[in-house]
């Protein structure tokens, strides 16, 4: 390792923070090329278009730079297959790149290891492992995807600070102020689908659609049972059965990430069922007080102090008067 990778690689990190939410099923991924006549950063387009690998090379070659000798850094893996596009692998070759920068192996099984073989193969030192730990972090639900074929399932909840998510009466609207909601759309903007109950949807009819932030992206919108016929949810998705059978079929259709909003049965059932990758709580300085508005979850939880679930607090941000607060389990594994 050199003293410019650990820098190099941020650069590609941010590019590839920059596209999350456009590239799915695919990775989202960035890259720099560094060349005796300047950098270059490139980062994965949607389906179809090209890699961030392909996309720094093609940047170099229009501003009339030679690739010969360079180092490329990327934060995937480069593909060795031949997919939507040729292989990334054939072009930093053919690009005559002296060395390749990467922060993680590529779990699909149509790479796993064979994009780096191939690079050492034809004579191209290869670096694994810079950045892994952030990379890790930020790919996340393609990893899990690809290891597993279940998407990456992330949990959000709306609570007072007494953790009541509605009133006695049933109104729940609105909990927390401006900047969080726009943070939830953010959410669901990162999101391939966003998943509700029924009976949310009946009782508080919501469109799950992203409003709030830019987005060239609207998840698929999932209903667990059966929405009325006039719902804003429409069109959705409408699944029953077991939970985990519902999480490979979504899987199976390229769902990377599932954001989960409720209600609090829904919630209550992912959460029994060890189904949550991670949690993100906002909490409003509000209190109901008593013991009849709406909990969290809805059904029953642990019987003793031995046997409370104990996650680890992964961020807590303030946004605007409320708190967004990050957990995982504590023993989960994301690289």
């Amino acid at each position: 390792m050199t003293a410019d990778d650990p820098s190099m690689m941020a650069r590609a990190l941010a590019g590839a923070a920059a596209v999350r939410g456009r590239t799915s099923p695919n990775p989202w991924v960035g890259a720099v090329l560094v060349t005796a006549g300047g950098t270059y950063e490139g980062a994965t387009a949607p389906p179809g278009g090209a890699h961030a690998e392909v996309d720094a090379l093609a940047r170099c070659e229009a501003a009339g730079d030679s690739t010969e000798g360079a180092t490329l850094y990327v934060t995937l893996e480069p593909c060795a297959h031949q997919g939507r596009t040729p292989p990334c692998v054939d072009a930093i070759v053919a690009a005559g790149i002296a060395r390749v920068v990467v922060a993680l192996s590529d779990p699909d099984p149509l790479v796993s290891g064979r994009g780096l073989a191939a690079l050492r193969a034809a004579g191209v030192e290869v670096c694994l492992g810079v950045g892994a730990d952030a990379a890790a972090s930020q790919l996340a639900p393609y990893l899990k995807h690809r290891r597993t074929g279940r998407p990456w399932v992330v949990l959000k909840l709306a609570a007072t600070l007494d953790g009541r998510i509605a009133a006695p009466d049933g109104t729940s609207q609105w909990i927390t102020g401006d900047d969080a909601r726009r943070d939830v759309h953010a959410l669901r903007a990162a999101s391939d689908a966003v998943l509700v109950g029924a009976g949310t949807v009946r009782a508080d009819d919501p469109a799950l659609t992203v409003r709030e932030v830019p987005t060239e992206h609207q998840p698929l919108r999932v209903v667990l049972g059966k929405a009325p016929a006039h719902a804003r949810v429409h069109p959705a998705l409408e699944l029953d059965g077991d939970l985990e059978g519902i999480l490979e079929y979504l899987g199976g259709i390229g769902v990377l990430q599932l954001l989960v909003e409720g209600g609090a049965r829904v919630a209550h059932d992912f959460f029994e069922a060890g189904l949550v990758d991670r949690y993100v709580l906002y909490f409003a300085p509000a209190l109901f007080g008593g013991d009849d508005a709406r909990p969290l979850f809805d059904g029953k939880g642990a019987r003793t102090m031995a046997e409370r679930w104990r996650g680890k607090i992964v961020s807590v941000t303030q946004l605007g008067e409320d708190l967004r607060v990050e957990l995982e389990p504590a023993d989960e594994v994301v690289c």
